[in-house]
């Protein structure tokens, strides 16, 4: 018998909500669009050398303020991201564009794998495979 007296070891989950393949390729428009965002915003960063440590910046430019493009490209990172993070999606590398949305297959966490140029969900892998156990749905 386990303490709570199931006999069954209680799992424990990673993330609160957990996608069907048909949930999942509902948000992909959203997630699609917020990803192409945010690495839109960090070109445009690392283009103008604003992606590095801000204290670095402000010594040399004497505490000057990067000005309104960079601010408005900091916010769009940091919005990005909440809304992916209020989605409850992984962001596993932003420049492929590799996202996983968190699923339960045969009653096991698991990730619907997608990549950003794929036009819908059609992998999966387990929660501790990463994308070298990627397989197709089916």
């Amino acid at each position: 018998m386990t303490p709570d007296g199931s006999g069954y070891a209680k799992r424990r989950m990673l993330h609160h909500r957990h996608y069907t393949v048909d949930e999942a390729n509902g948000q992909l428009r959203a997630v699609r669009a917020i990803v192409r965002r945010i690495r839109d915003a960090r070109a445009r960063l690392a283009r103008e050398h604003l992606d590095g440590d801000f204290e670095t910046l402000a010594e040399l430019t004497g505490g000057a303020w990067p000005g309104a493009e960079h601010a408005q490209a900091t916010l769009e990172v940091a919005l990005g991201f909440y809304r992916l993070e209020e989605l409850d999606v992984v962001v596993r590398d932003l420049e492929r564009g590799l996202i996983d949305f968190p699923a339960l297959i045969g009653g096991d966490e698991a990730y619907l794998c997608w990549l950003l140029d794929e036009p819908s969900v059609g992998h999966w892998h387990a929660a501790g495979a990463g994308f070298g156990g990627r397989r197709p749905l089916g």
